[in-house]
């Protein structure tokens, strides 16, 4: 079936108001309100353009994106599913190819006992979109008894929002017989059990994402380094090293822009 074509607004278009903007800023006599209006119209045609981009940048995004196999269970539920370092190790080449970037924070949720976890997608023509998850933070287990502190409590509705925005930005499928989008090519089969190791990752991912300082991300490295050598997984240990290169380059292009 042939694509639908996107529609972007006609370059003279934009072109015929930036020149309209141009001659009045020139002209002395210039009515100020319509001035206005023509920058008015002129931003609005920009952001519906970048807007446009992002759309077609999501659907080519998608569009790449096969289901990801999940990789753990969860011993109190018995239940399967994708950890975040599988997710992310599995869409953020796919994404950031295609020009988005994201980025998490929190607000106040409006029910009672949870967290609003909110995630900003950006894209490199300009424009950005917010999602949010609102998780129960209460402590409670499957069972309805207190199994956390409420500090405990709190990184983990963060780390089970990051996965499930993660999941439904780009509409992603999760399917244990399915290794097409996981990157890391692993038995289909092999649904292991959600580790210490696998929950120590989560957190320094979280902390490595809060960091905005290039000595902070050195600091959290050693910390991480040391603790995730003891659990010899070789593989989460090369996953946050490759984290911790990419956040420290950011940090340091920013520094010097």
């Amino acid at each position: 079936m042939a694509r639908a074509p996107v529609i972007l607004p006609p370059r003279n278009e934009i072109a015929t108001v930036m020149h309209a903007i141009t001659a009045a800023a020139n002209d002395p006599n210039v009515d100020v309100d319509k001035m206005e209006r023509l920058l008015s119209m002129h931003e609005r045609m920009h952001a519906r353009a970048n807007e446009q981009k992002f759309n077609a940048a999501m659907t080519k995004a998608q569009a790449a994106m096969g289901p990801i196999s999940a990789d753990a269970v969860n011993p109190q539920t018995r239940s399967t599913y994708a950890s975040y370092a599988q997710l992310n190790r599995a869409l953020r080449p796919i994404y950031t190819k295609n020009g988005f970037a994201l980025s998490f924070d929190t607000d106040d949720s409006p029910k009672e006992n949870h967290i609003r976890v909110l995630c900003y997608v950006s894209h490199a023509a300009g424009h950005m979109r917010t999602y949010k998850c609102d998780m129960p933070a209460d402590g409670k287990g499957a069972k309805g008894g207190d199994v956390m502190t409420k500090t405990h409590a709190h990184g983990s509705a963060m780390t089970y929002s990051q996965r499930y925005l993660l999941k439904l930005i780009f509409n992603v499928a999760i399917g244990e017989s399915d290794d097409d989008g996981n990157g890391a090519g692993a038995d289909p089969g092999a649904v292991r059990q959600a580790t210490e190791a696998d929950r120590l990752t989560d957190s320094l991912f979280h902390r490595l994402r809060e960091t905005k300082t290039d000595k902070a991300a050195a600091a959290l490295w050693a910390e991480g380094a040391s603790a995730l050598a003891a659990t010899q997984r070789r593989d989460l240990y090369t996953e946050f090293k490759d984290a911790v290169i990419a956040h420290r380059q950011r940090l340091k292009a920013g520094a010097r822009s």
